[in-house]
């Protein structure tokens, strides 16, 4: 019977109840993000809703500023007011439990610490904090806005994610050595000032190959080697950051949550795109994309093996879906 069947029963209060219960059991690992909103799609919450989305969990977006920019460079950005982001927050979480949170640009130095009061009042859910670089704010801004992020936002961190130059530069700011500072270096900086691990990305290495690796006060954990691109990103911090924070939100292991974000944003990376005139966009949703001929000749091989109610590679959800790393 149709829903507007006038023989059909009404539903009683029971049927609602179970519906309701039914649906929580369902609701996926829900993420909370703070970023700055613009309009290319690239990066802040536009990137981080897509990658949270992709890899099976719920994006909670409170938007910190909105930035405006294209494909290819900042143009200026707006703030918000500190009430305006704070109450963002605090009335979804009076609403829906969060298991993880994505920090990304927080907009001014005020509102780093609007987000900072809102963290702290939630002190067991792991806190993935990414620090872009943020060289075209003017010199001020740019002083006191990482000033903030390093006494407010890093004592609360699990992980922070950040480019070798850009956490260099921000956590050994004086750093002259004619090597380039290692990640447990960095590691020990960020100790410092609270946050338990740092993960390191774009590390140089010979033969157009890049490090990234995970590290503690006492050393490297973990990480990923992988080929360089020839072609520049907006928005790849961001993605590996987010993937991370939903990888978390679930209760994955720190090894292997590391090891499955980079797996992430090197084939997102790939399947790139460039929409406009000025840098290339991570494809998040690459394994969605109908199979190429050889991807379709080995998935009707390994169909051949499975049940016909077997789920297929590109139906499997990211989190899970067999890595492609390169050593």
């Amino acid at each position: 019977m149709s829903k507007t069947d006038p023989k059909a029963p009404a539903a009683t209060a029971v049927d609602m109840a179970l519906n309701e219960e039914d649906q929580g059991a369902q609701a996926p690992a829900c993420v909370m993000s703070f970023n700055g909103s613009e309009a290319s799609g690239a990066s802040g919450l536009a990137g981080d809703i897509a990658t949270i989305a992709a890899m099976g969990a719920h994006c909670l977006p409170v938007v910190t500023s909105i930035i405006l920019r294209d494909t290819a460079e900042v143009v200026e950005h707006q703030t918000l007011d500190t009430d305006t982001i704070a109450e963002q927050a605090r009335l979804i979480l009076e609403d829906i439990p969060i298991t993880a949170w994505k920090v990304g640009f927080l907009g001014s130095a005020e509102g780093v610490s609007a987000v900072a009061e809102v963290l702290s009042d939630y002190p067991d859910v792991p806190l993935v904090a990414y620090l872009p670089n943020v060289a075209w704010l003017d010199e001020e801004q740019q002083q006191s806005y990482l000033d903030a992020f390093r006494e407010l936002i890093l004592p609360q961190t699990h992980v922070l994610v950040g480019n070798h130059k850009t956490l260099t530069d921000f956590l050994l700011p004086d750093w002259d050595a004619d090597r380039p500072a290692s990640p447990r270096e960095l590691a020990v900086a960020a100790s410092q000032h609270g946050a338990a691990h740092v993960l390191v990305t774009g590390i140089s290495l010979p033969n157009q190959f890049v490090d990234n690796v995970l590290a503690t006060a006492q050393g490297p954990v973990t990480g990923e080697k992988f080929e360089r691109f020839d072609i520049n990103f907006v928005g790849a911090g961001d993605t590996l950051s987010a993937a991370l924070a939903a990888l978390l939100s679930v209760g994955a292991d720190i090894h292997s949550a590391i090891g499955e974000a980079l797996s992430f944003l090197d084939q997102a990376l790939d399947g790139g795109f460039r929409p406009g005139m000025g840098n290339a966009i991570p494809d998040r949703f690459f394994w969605a994309l109908p199979p190429n001929e050889e991807e379709e000749a080995a998935a009707a091989a390994a169909a051949a093996l499975e049940s016909p109610t077997s789920l297929s590679l590109d139906d499997t959800p990211p989190s899970i879906r067999p890595s492609k790393r390169m050593h």
